[in-house]
């Protein structure tokens, strides 16, 4: 499965429009928990393709993304169902925490 790049420019049509539930990653490169994450997000990506789209936000590229998610710390995972937050995970917590978010974000309608 792809993980998708989203930014200012793409948010609304790839997130608040999608079809389908959408997990967000808010990361930045010099974030060691981001990278330890992000194989974990593919990972699930995969298992739950079809059901949520995947995507990711690195906050020093897009500084008003990360205002508007209010990222304080990150790596933060948010689940979003068209305008709304379905959940948010901060930190690194594992596979586990993430799968249900990714669980919570597929069942959110």
């Amino acid at each position: 499965m792809t993980t998708h790049n989203f930014n200012k420019n793409n948010f609304n049509d790839e997130v608040v429009n999608a079809d389908v539930p959408v997990i967000v990653d808010l990361w930045a490169p010099w974030c060691g928990p981001c990278r330890a994450l992000s194989p974990v997000i593919d990972k699930l990506a995969g298992e739950f393709e079809g059901q949520v789209k995947v995507g990711k936000i690195n906050i020093d590229e897009e500084p008003e993304l990360a205002q508007a998610f209010n990222a304080r710390s990150i790596p933060m995972v948010v689940a979003m169902r068209g305008n709304d937050v379905v959940d948010v995970m901060m930190g690194f917590q594992g596979e586990q925490p993430l799968r249900k978010l990714f669980e919570k974000a597929s069942a959110a309608k």
